[in-house]
């Protein structure tokens, strides 16, 4: 059975969500998580800024929606149709000119923590990779034991948050870091930014040859 549409939430609404008696648990944490750790600095990422300098601008302009999804592992086909939903719901952001590129959707998953839930996670994330390519979109899975090194110090793992997350957001010129170390997400990145993309590459590679 499909999910409903995603009930998506400002930051501001999520915030108001959390002081109200009886709030969602899990919605604090995922707030908690985005505010205090993707939006900040951490010592061990190797390089200055924010974790996640695209969330942190998105917030600030409002463009970012938070959800919790309260499926499960044996759910599968529900978290599916959420994702897709999302997918949709993230076209629909209201975004000033020239900063539509800055809408990011981010879902909890709260039921999901255990490996089955993650691994159907895992599974509804690679039935949208070629989905979210085709349209220049990323999809990411966050979840606490998240063995992804970092792109500037392989010890630290950045993809690490407290309950498991799906993010969804727009391929932005900043990911030539990850379209090196995914080869799949190379061609769309370039023939998305074609320019200032091979720049990009040819400055990481650089960097990378000087490490």
């Amino acid at each position: 059975m499909a999910a409903a549409e995603p009930a998506l939430l400002t930051f501001s609404e999520a915030r108001a969500r959390n002081s109200d008696i009886g709030g969602s648990e899990a919605l604090a944490v995922l707030v908690g998580w985005v505010e205090g750790y993707l939006m900040n600095a951490n010592v061990a990422l190797g390089r200055t800024g924010a974790v996640c300098p695209f969330t942190r601008q998105a917030a600030r302009i409002n463009t970012a929606r938070l959800a919790i999804c309260e499926v499960g592992a044996g759910d599968e086909v529900a978290a599916f149709h959420l994702i897709r939903a999302c997918f949709r719901a993230l076209e629909k952001i209201p975004a000033k000119t020239g900063m539509a590129h800055f809408r990011t959707v981010i879902v909890g998953f709260p039921n999901c923590a255990d490996a089955d839930g993650v691994a159907m996670l895992q599974r509804v994330q690679g039935r949208h990779k070629f989905y979210s390519l085709a349209r220049n979109r990323m999809i990411g899975l966050m979840h606490p034991e998240s063995d992804a090194p970092g792109l500037w110090n392989a010890e630290f793992r950045p993809l690490r948050a407290p309950l498991p997350v799906l993010a969804i957001r727009h391929m932005v010129e900043q990911d030539a870091p990850f379209a090196v170390r995914h080869p799949l997400l190379l061609a769309p990145y370039l023939m998305r930014f074609p320019l200032a993309g091979a720049k990009r590459l040819i400055a990481h590679a650089r960097v990378g040859l000087e490490r």
